[in-house]
């Protein structure tokens, strides 16, 4: 929608009538409406400015705060080593983790392994992230038993002819990977692109795809055998659905917070989708000043609009509330993995945060939900500050929405330690588990680079429950570091 700015200083007057008390009177008095409130949905479901306002009132409820665990029983992952430039043993930092996963979310079974993919690399340089490969045998628990196949990728499979951005790739983000019918272990992840203004990339954020082939020798060992069928598959197209990086950074202002990342591989009625986070193209309520005159955004009621919109324009916050259009995108894709079609967002947070991270969504009971993970520090909602993490979570009756909040404000689980807690914990991921109401939950634990001692590693595992709308942390269901499965 385009508005024209000089209307800013317009009113529109209506008449409405006041009854004196006391008298018999009547007189007429003006009402201010501003031109440019408007209502628009654009076909999409809202992260709604009350509904987080709302969800502050329910931290602190068991039933959504994360489990307090013991410090002194966590562990780094002993096989998370790799020798660095200079030749030296290190330990390395591991974050974002996702498992190979079966078509429906649940976990796979590889040969009699588990197996899970996740960002690794250097405590000491920030720009070391690439995706590894740890595996452990079914039914071990011990955060011991996971060996570390190493790097996904060599520094040369990047060097795929014709392919206009793999050649650019500087780092290796989250995603997800799925077994296949045919038996191929299928990785989805975000190709982050240079800096260098020589590339003309700025960091730009690629949906990629491989397949990775493995082998098993005799001593209990996984290794990869290298990748086949490397491919860029999206990257945002025109902007109208999602905003592309040349959009977001046309002028070469790189104040935005631009987003395309996360890819998360799912199945519908035989076909292949791709759910992802981005932020919103033109054609689907784009960031800019405009975005804090919709009533949609908001929620709740005509009043409420009013008020917070009033104090949202006088907040220090305005300036983010303008760039904050977060979204929770979805395309089709071809059986070859190449792109098939743009869809419009499932969720979007415009003038709430920019970024709403590691979108994770299965089909349970006939109803789908969808979780992500964000932080108070990206927000712009007075009352949640840079401690509070979430996951929050939405359900609809399918795949493309409408999608409701669970917990009625979205709010599935809160924290808030201090970054420097070594319990502090992050990239909360569900699970679901086979014939079972409950889910797993999976992190990563401690900071990158925060303690000399304590790298960052897999947090031990605990289960939600889920029942219709509703969520709830399960209580005394915490499990080892890395666990995947409830064993139920």
């Amino acid at each position: 929608m385009n508005f024209n700015r000089l209307a800013k200083q317009a009113t529109v007057i209506t008449l409405s009538t006041v009854i004196l008390l006391g008298g018999s009177r009547s007189e007429t008095f003006a009402a201010a409406k501003d031109p440019l409130d408007h209502n628009e949905k654009y076909g999409t479901s809202q992260i709604t400015r009350y509904d987080m306002q709302k969800m502050i009132n329910q931290q602190g409820n068991a039933k959504f705060t994360v489990p307090k665990f013991d410090e002194s029983t966590i562990k780094n992952i002993p096989s998370a080593k790799k020798y660095d430039k200079s030749g030296n043993l290190i330990d390395m930092d591991v974050w974002d983790t996702w498992p190979l996963q079966n078509a429906d979310g649940t976990v796979a079974e590889y040969k009699g392994y588990h197996i899970v993919f996740g960002l690794a690399g250097d405590p000491k340089n920030g720009s070391d992230t690439f995706i590894y490969l740890f595996y452990k045998k079914v039914g071990e628990t011990s955060i011991d038993a996971w060996k570390n196949a190493g790097r996904v990728f060599d520094d040369n499979d990047k060097n795929v002819p014709n392919d206009p951005y793999l050649k650019n790739q500087a780092e290796e983000w989250s995603g997800s990977a799925t077994f296949t019918s045919d038996g191929e272990v299928r990785l989805f992840y975000t190709n982050r692109g240079q800096f260098s203004p020589d590339s003309k990339q700025y960091g730009k954020q690629t949906l990629t795809t491989a397949q990775v082939n493995l082998s098993e020798s005799d001593a209990d060992t996984l290794q990869v055998d290298g990748v086949e069928d490397y491919k860029s598959i999206y990257e945002g197209g025109d902007s109208k659905f999602y905003q592309s990086h040349d959009k977001a950074f046309s002028d070469e202002n790189f104040s935005d917070n631009h987003t395309l990342r996360d890819p998360h591989y799912i199945e519908d009625n035989g076909h292949k989708y791709l759910v992802f986070e981005a932020n919103t193209g033109t054609e689907f309520g784009y960031q800019g000043e405009e975005s804090l005159y919709n009533r949609a955004y908001y929620g709740k009621s005509n009043e409420f609009f009013q008020a917070e919109k009033d104090k949202l324009l006088q907040s220090s916050k305005k300036g983010l509330a303008e760039l904050a259009n977060g979204a929770i995108g979805i395309i089709e894709i071809n059986d070859d993995y190449t792109l098939k079609n743009e869809m419009k967002p499932l969720i979007v947070s415009n003038t709430v945060t920019d970024e709403i991270e590691r979108p994770n969504i299965f089909e349970k009971d006939g109803k789908w939900y969808l979780f992500t993970s964000t932080r108070g520090s990206k927000m712009t909602i007075d009352g949640i500050d840079d401690k509070d993490i979430y996951m929050l979570g939405y359900v609809a009756n399918s795949l493309t929405g409408p999608y409701k909040p669970l917990n009625k404000t979205g709010i599935v689980l809160h924290q808030d330690l201090n970054p420097y807690d070594i319990t502090w914990t992050y990239a909360h991921y569900a699970i679901p588990q086979p014939k079972s109401d409950n889910v797993v939950i999976t992190s990563y634990m401690t900071n990158r680079g925060y303690f000399e001692d304590h790298k960052s590693t897999f947090a031990p595992s605990f289960s939600v429950n889920i029942k219709g709308p509703h969520t709830a942390v399960i209580e005394d269901s915490i499990q080892e570091q890395g666990q995947l499965t409830n064993n139920e």
